[in-house]
């Protein structure tokens, strides 16, 4: 079967909702066995045979209790977990600044300096998720594209130093992604217009709609399996064509 993920550990962070709980069904119904690092535990994780353990990836002192909760070996770290903010510097304050960089940036530090030494024995697999917006200017996005540009370049690091631990690094850069954030935003900052709203984002994407969750977990399924063994160091745009096809 390909694709197979039988007998691998996988940790995936942020897998509560949206994105990140695509990530961990999806690479669960491929065989693997699935724990979830959020802030929240839910239910749905625990039903379908997924672990969920809650914890700060901003604090690491809380990572290293966390060790104690997962497998000796580890195959596969997917740093999912992350915050948004929309503003540009002049709408972005310090602590808004601070709060994104814990989590988007220090969070994948984190996860990476805590579990990196369960992977070296017997190689592995780290997937990061970036953004377009590591790739592309996007209006009002300014503390957000700082952090996920760091990421984007923390890939390459991860990947160049362990090369020869065969671990493999790459980042998965999505567009805007139809999950629950996104309708929660819509919700709060133009009531009673919501789907008005989400046909104008949608737009925005050369394919004229926005990405599935699920679709961004089946690149990452690829990128965690043996049949991606070629691949490291690289970033992956799943955005409907946004960054190279929006040109008149």
């Amino acid at each position: 079967m390909k694709f197979d993920l039988s007998n691998k550990n996988a940790l995936v962070t942020g897998g509560s909702s949206g994105i990140g709980k695509a990530i961990a069904e999806t690479l669960k119904s491929q065989g693997a066995n699935v724990y979830v690092i959020d802030l929240n535990e839910i239910e749905s994780n625990t039903s379908q045979g997924i672990n969920t353990i809650k914890t700060d990836i901003t604090s690491l002192d809380d990572l290293k209790d966390v060790l104690k909760k997962v497998p000796d070996r580890i195959d596969l770290l997917i740093n999912n977990a992350g915050v948004g903010l929309v503003g540009n510097i002049e709408k972005t304050e310090e602590e808004d600044f601070d709060r994104l960089y814990k989590v988007n940036v220090k969070g994948v530090y984190n996860c990476i300096k805590t579990f990196l030494p369960k992977m070296k024995a017997n190689g592995g697999a780290i997937i990061n998720m970036a953004s377009i917006v590591s790739h592309v200017a996007v209006n009002n996005r300014f503390a957000y594209t700082m952090t996920k540009g760091a990421v984007h370049a923390m890939t390459f690091a991860i990947a160049k130093d362990y090369i020869h631990e065969g671990i493999r690094c790459n980042s998965v850069s999505p567009a805007r992604v139809h999950t629950p954030f996104v309708d929660d935003y819509l919700s709060k900052n133009y009531p009673g217009k919501e789907k008005e709203m989400l046909k104008n984002l949608s737009k925005t994407q050369p394919l004229g709609r926005m990405g599935e969750p699920e679709e961004i977990a089946n690149l990452v399924l690829y990128l965690c399996s043996d049949e991606a063994s070629f691949i490291t160091g690289s970033d992956f745009s799943i955005d409907g064509g946004f960054v190279k096809l929006n040109g008149n």
